[in-house]
């Protein structure tokens, strides 16, 4: 069973990201076969020598030299364009592997990238692909040194087939233990790579939540937490080359018993006048030169399991079910200016016994703002997650212009929104790239005018190389109230029917988020805008407020209505729930 799967990981790895690079894989295994062929010859150059010397046929000195360094020059130049060839193939193909799992995590659902922590989906690409190039490397490696042996087994049969027989018989008592500690490395690589992951997810966790550790003194804490991660990596790590260090035993074993029968036989023939001194030691030299090639072998299959256990990974992230995905027939989404209805909508996060939303009805006609308020984990983000199809209702159903979502593209779908929310994101590209990421294919002069609209230009072309400046990590150039206005100039410039905003404006200082504010008045006119709002002032402004309560709208009206009915919506405006500016 374990052999059939892995014959399928490889067809597959073949198949969808290996053949592309069957040319250097070619010119590989051709030098492999000449680098092989050159190295059978060394014990038929060192027996002859030893022969020719013996007689005294001193010629032999202004040839043999030559032939030597012919010979050795030979193998160098295989040896070079082998490794070029075959590390070209390798790392062509894990590139490829790499960006076809980027494609699938990138497309997936979004439950299931947010299951992981983001460093352990990264090790993946890291931890699996350096496993994966080693078992590919090794694998042609692997092929050079059958070729090498096989080479080397003809030239002690030229020198003398019956040690040579003899001298083979050994080395196949090697195969059962090897292949079942095979078995057992690549259960230890699949444990040591998630180990590995799970590192890298508190690394990165740790490093994230700095000013709170130091804050909270919570360094002595977090010091133990990765002392056990360490721990555990160590000794996944140490099965492992447990597992790996049983082999090179074996093989020496094994060897010195072979050369041990060699000497002695070979001994006796020559001291009785059976055999020359040349032979002797040609076969002896044969012996000794293919001990590292079958080390070689005994070690393969374990780099190969270990490569397999990170194929499987690999595999089982980019064939993971989508939920969210066009349907049979979908179509584009029809015109229309932002007419959207939740009816009877709700939704569970998975693993989980609560509903994030139990009953949703909503109606925000074109050009209106409504503002969602409520307590925390009153449902009203998801409510917003919900209508670019992030995730699917698990009943009920949303309508964009009086067509169903789920019956539409998602990429019509998504065209038509634009989201920005509290936290700016911002790429480590340029200010151009992060703005122009909203319409592809905008000219800078749209980029600009975006930028102007959301108060951005100044500030962006006061940097030093204005539009083309990188802005780091997350955004790291800049301020927090800057980053924001980076993220509105991408929506302004996306130019959609419907805003989705989870209070844009709360980084902004009070003079650019009163420019900003009629940066979005001007955007709104015409299009329909939801926005989760926390401060008092953009809830009053708001064309109608709904009030969350337990995944349900449990008010609905003007603030100046709602603080009359003295209902939900009046007890949070008194408690402070929204900030006065």
């Amino acid at each position: 069973m374990p052999e059939t799967k892995s014959l399928t990981l490889l067809r597959r790895f073949w198949r969808d990201h290996l053949q592309a690079e069957r040319g250097r894989l070619i010119v590989a295994l051709l030098c492999t076969l000449g680098l092989a062929g050159v190295t059978a010859l060394y014990p038929v150059i060192i027996q002859q020598a030893f022969d020719l010397f013996t007689r005294g046929e001193t010629e032999a000195l202004v040839w043999l030299p030559l032939v030597i360094i012919g010979a050795t020059s030979a193998r160098g130049g295989f040896l070079y364009l082998q490794q070029i060839n075959l590390q070209g193939a390798a790392l062509g193909a894990i590139e490829h592997l790499q960006n076809a799992l980027f494609r699938a995590l990138t497309r997936a659902d979004l439950a299931v990238v947010a299951a992981e922590a983001p460093a352990r989906q990264a090790s993946r690409f890291v931890t699996d692909a350096t496993a994966v190039r080693e078992g590919v490397t090794r694998s042609v490696n692997g092929i050079g040194d059958v070729l090498t042996i096989g080479g080397l087994v003809a030239s002690m049969l030229w020198l003398d087939w019956q040690l040579a027989l003899l001298a083979a018989l050994l080395y196949p008592v090697a195969a059962w233990p090897i292949t079942a500690i095979g078995r057992r490395v690549r259960r230890a690589a699949s444990g040591m790579q998630d180990r590995a992951g799970e590192t890298a997810a508190l690394l990165n966790e740790s490093f994230a939540a700095a000013p709170v550790i130091r804050t909270y003194r919570l360094e002595a804490q977090e010091e133990a937490r990765a002392a056990r991660a360490f721990a555990a990596w160590r000794e996944s790590l140490t099965r492992m080359a447990r597992a790996r260090a049983r082999i090179d035993p074996i093989l020496e074993a094994l060897g010195g018993l072979t050369v041990a029968l060699v000497l002695v036989v070979v001994g006796w023939r020559v001291s009785t006048g059976q055999g020359t001194i040349g032979e002797f030691t040609g076969f002896i030299a044969a012996v000794l030169i293919a001990a590292r090639p079958v080390r070689a072998l005994g070690t393969l299959n374990a780099a190969l399991q270990e490569g397999f256990a990170g194929l499987a990974r690999v595999f089982a992230a980019m064939d993971a079910p989508r939920a969210i995905a066009d349907s049979p027939g979908a179509r584009p989404l029809p015109e229309g200016r932002g007419d959207i209805r939740y009816e009877a909508v709700a939704f569970r996060y998975p693993g989980r016994a609560e509903p994030a939303i139990a009953h949703l009805d909503l109606h925000a006609r074109p050009g209106e703002t409504v503002a969602l308020v409520g307590p925390s984990g009153a449902g009203k983000s998801t409510a917003l997650a919900l209508l670019p199809r992030l995730y699917d209702p698990s009943a009920g159903r949303i309508l964009l212009d009086g067509a169903e979502i789920r019956e539409v593209t998602l990429a019509s779908l998504r065209d038509a929104i634009a989201f920005v929310g509290q936290e700016a994101v911002i790429f480590d590209d340029t200010a151009f790239a992060n703005i122009a990421c909203g319409r592809p294919g905008a000219t800078r002069a749209e980029v600009e005018q975006a930028a102007r609209a959301a108060r951005a230009h100044a500030f962006i072309a006061a940097l030093p190389q204005g539009y083309d400046t990188p802005l780091g990590p997350g955004g790291g150039r800049l301020s927090g109230g800057q980053r924001q206005r980076v993220s509105l100039a991408r929506a302004l410039l996306r130019n959609p029917r419907v805003l989705l905003l989870d209070e844009a404006t709360s980084a902004l200082d009070a003079e650019n988020e009163a420019a900003v504010q009629a940066a979005l008045a001007t955007l709104r006119a015409g299009r329909t805008t939801l926005v989760i709002a926390h401060r008092l002032a953009t809830v009053q402004n708001a064309d109608r407020i709904l009030v969350m309560e337990a995944g349900r709208v449990v008010e609905e009206g003007s603030h100046a209505a709602l603080m009359a009915r003295d209902g939900l919506y009046a007890r949070l405006v008194r408690s402070q729930a929204f900030a006065a500016a």
